[in-house]
């Protein structure tokens, strides 16, 4: 009985869409921080070394890139409200969920062999937030004419 009240406490905390990461992509991640009373976006860049829980909303990707020389691994679960959003850059063809023999490597041996994919097809989201993507940029849209029609300053069109 508990189990079912926490299965339905964690799908509520699920993000509708999620692009689907692999181990070898790499990524784009824009997460929000927090200075003070104000909030930016950060972006940090890199190549996914690790997949977890995929299916669950306790889903976490580990990126890890090269910064001044020194490797930097950042943890990202993919439900959480502070990550805005992931993009995939490139796609590698890797054989295993767990890349941490990266780690020792650097420069030449540390290059992932490239794989075709449909980047724009593979960063969209789900086909309800599109449709409601579309319905925003089409009232904008409206909104526009509308406001070319009849500038701010001016009452009523004259007949």
């Amino acid at each position: 009985m508990s189990f079912s009240i926490l299965q339905k406490i964690g799908e509520a905390q699920k993000k509708k869409a999620v692009v689907d990461v692999r181990s070898g992509d790499t990524v784009k991640v824009t997460q929000k921080i927090k200075e003070g009373e104000k909030f930016r976006l950060q972006v940090f860049e890199g190549i996914v070394i690790r997949v977890e829980r995929k299916e669950s909303h306790t889903a976490r990707i580990v990126v890890r890139k090269i910064a001044s020389g020194v490797g930097v691994e950042k943890s990202f679960l993919l439900h959480s409200p502070l990550v805005e959003k992931v993009e995939i850059v490139k796609r590698a063809k890797v054989r295993r969920n767990n890349l941490s023999y990266l780690r020792e490597r650097s420069g030449k041996s540390a290059r992932l062999v490239a794989k075709d994919f449909d980047r724009v097809a593979v960063n969209t989201l789900a086909p309800e937030k599109e449709a409601e993507k579309v319905l925003e940029s089409e009232e904008n849209s409206t909104e526009t004419l509308e406001e070319a029609k009849n500038p701010k300053g001016s009452a009523e069109p004259e007949e």
